[in-house]
């Protein structure tokens, strides 16, 4: 947020739920409906507690909540930033390594090898040393 403000920039928020990383085979419709709409509407939570912030420091800002049920997370981050169009992209990162990187996999890195323009990777808030601004 820092660097938006210095540079008078727009964020657009973006989060993408990504079903193939808690959709199992055989898992009953109803469960499904149940696990997605929980996990839409703390999506929605976090993209509106998160423009708020943003807007509390007159920054413009709008979110997008994306759900992608057949492809990768970033695939759709990279459109969404080609679409819009993006200068820079922001990317979370959770920073694993070894075996939990290769199991678990990383948008993040995707993000970073396959994006047309710069892409800034940042440790999440959950992770030592790192602040929300």
């Amino acid at each position: 947020m820092r660097l938006a403000k210095a540079l008078g920039a727009r964020l657009r928020l973006l989060h993408v739920m990504n079903q193939r990383s808690w959709v199992s085979p055989g898992s009953p419709p109803d469960v499904l409906r149940s696990v997605a709409d929980e996990l839409r509407g703390n999506a929605e939570s976090l993209l509106h507690e998160a423009a708020r912030s943003v807007r509390d420091r007159d920054i413009a800002v709008d979110t997008r909540l994306i759900e992608a049920p057949d492809a990768e997370a970033g695939d759709y981050i990279l459109s969404e930033a080609r679409a819009w169009p993006a200068e820079l992209i922001v990317c979370g990162t959770h920073g694993r390594r070894g075996i939990r990187r290769v199991l678990m996999g990383s948008d993040a890195e995707y993000v970073l090898r396959h994006s047309e323009v710069p892409v800034l990777l940042v440790h999440g808030q959950g992770n030592a040393g790192a602040k929300p601004d």
